[in-house]
């Protein structure tokens, strides 16, 4: 099997290494695999470059950019195998989806601001895939998505209807609401009970959140690590102590807590 070494590569080298590697004789793991059997390997690869953007490194962007495309390419080739589709009709597609969507840059349309442009955006989209409802709008959200994201999407459709509340009050009593409803049903013991009001709390919140222009799922994120830094700089201060957390006292644990939190 003859292959070419160069010093750099495009893609269509990469292309063409996947097709070596799904032949016959080529990689048995990479020629056994489906979608479905590499489907977390791209939500891993999604994570991985978001985590190379967190930490604003150019060099890891590149490394992971490249492992994302190649799952890209994988599925590509999958399909092409198939007869269905290739990378190309891949390249296809997005290309024409950009072309329809910008109207304002490829067409006659007028957006001067980026909200007009998303406005545009949003009614080309709903009108290609034919959502007239907000139950085609709602169910065009996939479920895979993770649950913050998935509610803040399909709050954000249902508001287009009309499905919103007047004014940020209104979603402050039903977070207030929703509230004592949890604790109404920790009181009476039923665990279903408790599953689903907090979710019906935390529905709540991502509305509240959708409203004030923040992401929930980077809000929540962002609290989280917050949370374990200052775990770690309680820790820190006990190191002189000999002593660990569990062994500290409610009144010591929150006299250190309260330290780090305001330093």
């Amino acid at each position: 099997m003859e292959f070419i070494f160069k010093p750099n590569y495009g893609i269509s080298d990469l292309l063409e290494i996947m097709r070596i590697l799904r032949r016959p004789g080529g990689c048995p793991w990479d020629r056994e695999q489906t979608h479905k059997s590499i489907r977390s390997n791209f939500i891993e690869e999604t994570y991985e470059v978001c985590e190379a953007i967190d930490r604003e490194d150019p060099y890891m962007l590149k490394e992971e950019l490249g492992d994302v495309l190649l799952q890209v390419v994988f599925h590509a080739q999958m399909e092409s195998e198939l007869g269905t589709f290739d990378f190309d009709a891949v390249c296809d597609g997005i290309c024409k989806k950009l072309i329809e969507r910008h109207p304002h840059v490829f067409g006659e349309v007028r957006a001067d601001t980026s909200e007009q442009v998303l406005d545009n955006w949003e009614k080309i989209k709903q009108s290609s895939k034919n959502q007239k409802t907000a139950t085609d709008a709602i169910g065009a959200v996939p479920k895979q998505f993770p649950s913050l994201m998935r509610a803040q999407k399909v709050q954000k459709r249902a508001a287009k209807f009309g499905f919103e509340f007047p004014d940020d009050s209104q979603v402050f009593d039903k977070i207030a609401e929703e509230a004592a409803e949890v604790k109404n049903a920790a009181d009476e013991g039923g665990k279903d009970a408790v599953r689903d009001e907090i979710g019906d709390l935390l529905f709540s919140v991502v509305n509240l959140s959708r409203r004030m222009g923040v992401d929930a799922e980077e809000a929540l994120s962002f609290s989280t690590d917050k949370f374990a830094g200052r775990v770690a700089d309680v820790e820190k201060l006990l190191s002189g102590r000999n002593a660990t957390l569990s062994e500290l006292s409610a009144e010591e644990f929150d006299e250190l807590w309260e330290r780090v939190k305001n330093s």
